[in-house]
């Protein structure tokens, strides 16, 4: 047990130390939501409107959905690591190193969720005191279950990361892949507009998108606004969850293998 966790400190803090050096990923990662926010929100603002009945408006609603896409956006990139590490023979090392194979999935998976949970505090940070979400609508029990699903949603996609990196050799395909998945992931999560109406095809894909579930449970939590009860959500992210860290266990010991 010792062992293990010493495994799982050790890539978790490799990984804090790697994006605490990365000045551009730490400026992009934080950036690139402010901007959505900013045009994205405002623009589609003026037309979209859920004031009517006392809701919010168009960028308080689409505001858990910037943060739902910054940690989708963030955790991925983990699998972009991996492929590093496999092409200069670091993988390869501590694969073969007298420690736990799980314990270095669960070291870069707490790594790297670990740094998209701080990149989405940030965005939560600034979308509060910018009153996108209006300080007087959060309490404690709200931001304790949004952040509790920030984490676990870090750690579904970062082990997602993981298990295409790890049947793939090169940075190019990896986001060739990832770039066919990440738009759909994002646009079927409700982020940007509430699925109530759209076609069924499209809410049969949206109820098997992750990210779906943890975008209803933060704007559950943080405004009130949601479509599930918040413990369905949960229990959704968090079987997913369990289900997605076994199979990053399984490919990198097949990795291994190889």
């Amino acid at each position: 047990m010792a062992n293990l966790l010493e495994t799982i400190y050790t890539l978790w803090l490799r990984e804090i130390l790697r994006f605490v050096k990365s000045k551009a990923r730490v400026v992009g990662s934080g950036g690139q939501p402010l901007i959505w926010l900013a045009i994205i929100g405002v623009g589609f603002g003026s037309a979209f409107t859920f004031s009517a009945g006392g809701g919010p408006s168009y960028i308080t609603f689409m505001a858990p959905g910037i943060i739902g896409m910054t940690i989708l956006f963030s955790s991925l990139f983990a699998g972009v690591n991996v492929i590093w590490e496999k092409q200069f023979g670091f993988l390869k090392e501590i694969l073969v190193a007298p420690i736990p194979r799980v314990g270095i999935v669960l070291g870069k998976i707490a790594g790297s969720a670990t740094v998209s949970l701080i990149t989405a505090l940030v965005i939560l940070i600034v979308v509060v005191f910018a009153g996108i979400i209006p300080l007087s609508a959060l309490s404690v029990f709200g931001v304790s279950v949004a952040v509790l699903f920030m984490i676990i949603i870090s750690s579904i996609f970062v082990a997602l990361g993981l298990i295409i990196a790890s049947t793939i050799n090169n940075i190019d395909g990896f986001n060739v892949v990832i770039n066919f998945l990440v738009l759909p992931v994002f646009f079927l999560s409700g982020a940007l507009f509430p699925l109530d109406n759209v076609p069924l095809w499209m809410r049969i894909l949206a109820a098997i998108d992750p990210l779906f579930y943890a975008v209803d449970g933060m704007r559950g939590a943080l405004i009130g606004l949601h479509t599930y009860p918040l413990y369905l959500d949960f229990a959704a992210v968090f079987a997913i969850c369990v289900l997605f860290v076994a199979i990053a266990d399984v490919a990198f010991r097949r990795m291994q293998s190889k």
